[in-house]
């Protein structure tokens, strides 16, 4: 547990369990395997849920040699190595063994969760705001249109597509975008699994923020989830994030837990 989260309930525990497991499955990519047991992504794409080791069970290989098995499968897929560390990671003491080992930690994220949707304070979605267009696209479109906002080259852009097409949970990806030049001023999606849904790829154009149009995409999603039967939210966020952070609280998120990367890499690097 971090410093700065307060101890969960037993029932916000059991969400949070199930959060990363919604997580997980909304992450998956085509590029994985288990190696004693261990869930290994090897994914060409930026998020690195999707390219890093989630271990995910205890084993019964020694760690090394479990290590060294992983090592072998990023080196023939040209990536580097990654793991993602959460509190929930087996076996107990990773963390620490690869600290040990000289696995560089980074990227320190939230997993914030809301655990009613009925709190939301609206009955329905808010109206579009004025000159903007509202609008769901295909796994192809959302990925391109991310990817030019964030600068992503092609490659990244098509493992994103790839990877949406290819999810076991169903992907929503909808655009803002001005009516009069079609310029997508920001975007969002919304993964949904029984009546638990994530909040992904949020983001808004360098030029369009600070006029609150990630949290009316935001509030628009939850929305348009709650009406189609979810009752939890959850999502990801940088810890360093603290204007974003702030919206999710304003909107009834709170803090559940932390995760982070450790790599045997040399940081810093192209991650």
């Amino acid at each position: 547990m971090r410093a700065d989260l307060a101890p969960l309930s037993d029932a916000h525990t059991v969400l949070a369990s199930r959060a990363e497991d919604a997580g997980l499955n909304a992450s998956a990519p085509p590029q994985q395997r288990w190696i004693d047991g261990w869930l290994v992504r090897c994914s060409p794409g930026k998020a690195q849920r999707a390219r890093c080791i989630q271990p995910v069970a205890d084993g019964r290989l020694p760690l090394d040699q479990r290590l060294a098995l992983c090592a072998e499968l990023y080196r023939d897929a040209g990536l580097p190595m990654l793991a993602r560390l959460t509190p929930f990671s087996r076996p107990l003491g990773l963390d620490d063994a690869l600290a040990e080992r000289g696995w560089t930690a980074y990227d320190d994220t939230r997993v914030m969760l809301l655990p009613d949707l009925q709190e939301l304070q609206a009955d329905t979605a808010p109206p579009v705001p004025a000159g903007l267009r509202w609008a769901r696209v295909s796994h192809q479109h959302y990925a391109a249109a991310v990817g030019k906002l964030r600068g992503s080259p092609a490659l990244e852009c098509s493992a994103h597509a790839e990877r949406l097409q290819a999810s076991p949970v169903p992907y929503q990806g909808w655009l803002l975008s001005r009516v009069d030049d079609q310029r997508v001023l920001a975007c969002g999606q919304i993964a949904s699994e029984s009546t638990i849904v994530g909040l992904y790829d949020v983001f808004t154009d360098e030029q369009a923020r600070r006029q609150g149009l990630a949290a009316w995409l935001c509030l628009a999603l939850l929305m348009q989830a709650r009406a189609a039967g979810a009752q939890t939210a959850y999502l990801q966020v940088g810890a360093d994030n603290l204007a974003a952070r702030a919206v999710y609280r304003r909107m009834g998120f709170f803090d559940a837990y932390a995760y982070h990367y450790r790599t045997p890499q040399v940081l810093p690097h192209s991650v």
